[in-house]
């Protein structure tokens, strides 16, 4: 598969044809403008018709799922890793900036406009700041190779007390309602499990509910 740019830089639809795409740029009507995923842009006025592309996103903590298609055929699949490695340089940062300051060097003074309590609004932690400017790079990546007339987003969160009160015929839980759930009036989560599971493991049968499974 071959992007391919109109020459005032517009995606246009790619192309599998790739002898056609060899010809346009041995003959000086095209440049490659990206080897990874190999893109080109022509150099002449084209009509840029366009069919409807739609991109679905699979957002997650530690991967992201790209996929773009039309009605037909796929055009677009990718998965990227993020960057995990955020609080740890941070501390590492952290730990370097102390040491330095203790040292018997230049002595900066502390600096407390950058504490919790001054932080503006909307301010986010840099690890989230560092996943969310991942997701919109990426889609930005693949708004600018291909014509994408519609995201979809993929969420994972769900509230759990309301399906069970939806499949149960209950009133859905609102407010108040969601501290009086099946665990209210237990000490902890795993005594409510024993007495769930009447003091059985599920998954062996065994009344030591003493492993790590457990």
């Amino acid at each position: 598969m071959v992007y391919v740019l109109a020459k005032d830089g517009r995606p246009l639809m790619p192309t599998k044809h790739h002898g056609k795409v060899r010809h346009l740029l041995e003959n000086g009507k095209a440049v490659c403008v990206r080897r990874t995923p190999f893109t080109i842009r022509l150099l002449y006025d084209t009509p840029g018709r366009t069919q409807p592309v739609s991109l679905g996103v699979d957002a997650g903590s530690k991967m992201v799922g790209l996929s773009a298609c039309t009605e037909k055929e796929e055009l677009f699949a990718a998965e990227c890793e993020l960057r995990t490695d955020i609080n740890k340089n941070l501390e590492q940062r952290r730990s370097l900036r102390r040491s330095r300051r203790n040292r018997k060097t230049r002595y900066r003074k502390p600096q407390f406009l950058n504490r919790t309590k001054s932080k503006k609004k909307g301010w986010l932690a840099p690890s989230a700041k560092e996943k969310a400017n991942s997701h919109l790079a990426l889609i930005r990546k693949v708004c600018s190779i291909l014509p994408i007339s519609e995201i979809t987003i993929e969420m994972a969160p769900f509230d759990t007390q309301k399906l069970k009160a939806q499949l149960a015929g209950e009133d859905l839980p609102s407010g108040i309602g969601y501290q009086h759930g099946e665990a209210e009036g237990f000490d902890n989560i795993k005594a409510y499990v024993k007495w769930r599971d009447g003091g059985k493991c599920r998954i062996c049968g065994s009344h030591e509910m003493l492993q790590i499974h457990h």
